[in-house]
């Protein structure tokens, strides 16, 4: 009996089995799919989902103290760009003949999957050779000790909205802004250029916050525009808090918060986000305010490419430089006085308003005509009932338009040129600089080879006394390049780099 009993379990559980492993596959997982979550899709308010990397700027910085550039012996540089986005690659047009490629209008986009989170994007900027091998151009530091810098390795977030790898948020050089220098190579001529660009998704609200993080990070609602919105009141709105990672609700105190040191506070980071500030990255903000020319030619105005090499010896450092022009021209004046300059500052840098923003944020360059002081010179702004901060120089044209002019010989040997066009922007980018570095803090008191009068020709006793201080804020070299010394050449150097303090400029004075 028993057994009967259990042959016949037996045979029980193997029909079972056997009915089992005859059964359709789609009936045994019936039962787990009714209860599986859906695909992820990041952004449910559209129908496909492409990511754009925008290309904003190309910058050459390998420059010699002569107008030909060191990428190309020959001639300026021909870049193009290469963009891949999750392998698909798209190649930019050739900008022939430019050492800056501004506002280039160019841009790759990719449809990508819309439950994939990473989009991987790599960023090549190439020199065009029509009678060779192109070659790749370095944007981005050798960290690692191996050859990935010619080329940036990224990947974007479609949860986030941001992207790590060589680039990121905190990057010394800036997040967007890919530095071949950022691996302390400025001064070793291999190819080293800046690359500016954005990386965005499809946005149909058009604030810049990805769905997923309105959703999912910040409880809003993912389908409504939070451009102006300003949850905490602390003046910054939602979309400069998601892109710098603060948290939007949190009390946050960014008036007084400055992450980068450089003497800005968040506030005013965010003030100046339009002109392209980063919390995480020092910069230095000028306005130019130039002067008109006379009824008979006086005066000039400065050369773009003063601006230009100005901009570029700072990125060599980490530092974004941005430079503007006023809004409106100084009426012509043969000459001014200290009490004209206060007057300038007032009614066209601050355009007759004591509480402008930008005081604090930008330091201010008079550019005049002559002046009855000095040809250049540092001072401090006086603003009734407000500090006084030592934000401010004038450099006057009459002086400076004879300089290219005078010692061809010593020009040729120091300058590489004798191209007058060249020669005027070395003269005013070096004037501008040794100013700002005043404006920064060095000066004769801290740094005895600064503005000695004795040491301007090297038939001058100190002009051998301070020959190491290779520097723009040496008389000695002053007007033959643009650039600080790195206090690397020994006895009676330097280091301004390592000195220059960028809060120097809105501390008050007594």
């Amino acid at each position: 009996m028993v057994f009967r009993l259990i042959k016949t379990v037996k045979s029980t559980i193997i029909w079972i089995v056997i009915i089992i492993v005859l059964l359709p596959v789609s009936s045994l997982h019936s039962v787990p799919i009714s209860h599986a979550s859906p695909l992820v899709d990041y952004n449910p308010l559209v129908d496909k989902i492409y990511v754009t990397v925008t290309l904003k700027e190309i910058r050459a910085l390998d420059r010699d103290m002569r107008f030909i550039d060191l990428i190309d012996p020959w001639k300026k540089p021909d870049f193009y760009v290469v963009i891949s986005i999750n392998g698909n690659q798209s190649k930019s047009p050739v900008w022939h003949n430019m050492m800056y490629v501004k506002n280039p209008g160019w841009s790759a986009t990719c449809n990508v999957p819309k439950d994939v989170e990473k989009v991987t994007v790599k960023i090549q900027l190439w020199n065009s050779n029509p009678f060779g091998q192109d070659a790749l151009c370095k944007i981005s530091g050798n960290h690692q000790g191996y050859p990935l810098e010619n080329e940036a390795n990224l990947v974007f977030s479609l949860k986030t909205g941001h992207w790590t790898g060589d680039d990121q948020i905190g990057d010394l050089s800036g997040y967007g802004c890919l530095n071949g220098c950022d691996d302390n190579s400025q001064y070793t001529h291999d190819k080293n250029c800046e690359l500016r660009f954005d990386i965005t998704q499809t946005d149909p609200t058009g604030d810049g916050i990805p769905y997923w993080a309105k959703k999912y990070v910040y409880h809003l609602d993912p389908t409504q525009n939070y451009s102006g919105f300003d949850p905490n009141n602390d003046s910054i709105p939602i979309p400069w808090d998601w892109k710098w990672e603060y948290n939007p609700t949190a009390h946050d105190n960014h008036s007084q918060l400055d992450p980068d040191f450089d003497g800005l506070t968040n506030l005013q980071e965010y003030r100046a986000s339009h002109l392209g500030s980063d919390p995480f990255r020092k910069d230095i903000f000028l306005e130019l305010e130039q002067m008109e020319k006379g009824p008979n030619g006086e005066g000039v105005y400065i050369p773009e490419l003063s601006k230009d090499m100005i901009i570029d010896a700072f990125a060599k450092q980490k530092i974004a430089f941005h430079i503007q022009n006023g809004t409106a021209l100084i009426p012509f004046q043969e000459n001014v006085t200290m009490d004209d300059l206060q007057n300038i500052y007032l009614e066209y840098f601050l355009q007759g308003n004591p509480d402008n923003w930008k005081r604090g944020v930008f330091h201010c360059g008079i550019i005049t005509y002559h002046c009855t002081l000095f040809h250049g010179f540092t001072f401090a702004s006086e603003v009734r009932n407000k500090p006084t901060y030592v934000d401010s120089f004038q450099v006057a044209t009459k002086e400076h338009e004879v300089i290219p002019y005078k010692y061809p010989v010593l020009r040729l040997i120091s300058r590489k040129s004798l191209n007058k066009d060249y020669n005027r922007a070395i003269i005013y980018g070096s004037a501008i600089m040794h100013e700002t570095g005043h404006v920064l803090g060095i000066n004769h008191g801290n740094t005895p080879g600064c503005d000695n009068q004795t040491d301007k020709f090297p038939w001058e006793k100190n002009w051998w006394v301070w020959r190491n201080y290779r520097s723009v804020m040496n008389y000695g070299w002053m007007y033959t390049f643009i650039d600080y010394s790195n206090g690397s050449r020994g006895k009676n150097d330097f280091d301004d780099w390592a000195r220059i303090d960028l809060t120097y400029f809105n501390q008050p004075r007594g």
